[in-house]
């Protein structure tokens, strides 16, 4: 299954991905630095500041700064990957940046029902522009 995260709600495609992965599905997310992020920017902005604070950086928690690794990372949270179920699953979730050659010639879906257009308020941020944010060096 291929998901095209353009525009789609941060958390409602992790848990639709956590499921389908749990079922043994294989999913590839395409565009996951155009997911949106609901919420107030300087909220948000300081939310994931305290997190990259939070710890030693030798021993962790790790975050990353790079889209397709961010949204695997919050994929992750959704799944008990401590377990060997949810490990198998989490392998089974690949997060890209744009589209890869391999998969231009397939039709990604699109998830309806966690379209921005959800959104009661125009509240949000772009994945993309949070990882510039944090130190990420995107274009």
């Amino acid at each position: 299954m291929i998901i095209d995260a353009n525009n789609i709600i941060l958390g409602r495609l992790g848990t639709h991905a956590a499921k389908k992965a749990l079922l043994g599905e294989k999913i590839d997310i395409v565009n996951c630095e155009n997911s949106i992020i609901s919420g107030d920017k300087k909220t948000i902005l300081d939310d994931y500041k305290a997190k990259f604070k939070r710890g030693i950086p030798s021993k962790g928690p790790f975050f990353y700064k790079l889209p397709d690794m961010f949204v695997k990372r919050s994929i992750r949270g959704m799944l008990p990957y401590k377990k060997e179920r949810g490990k198998t699953a989490l392998k089974n979730i690949k997060c890209h940046i744009g589209v890869p050659e391999s998969l231009r010639d397939k039709k990604p879906d699109t998830l309806s029902n966690a379209n921005i257009s959800k959104l009661p308020n125009s509240k949000y941020m772009k994945v993309k522009d949070l990882c510039n944010h944090l130190g990420a060096n995107l274009k």
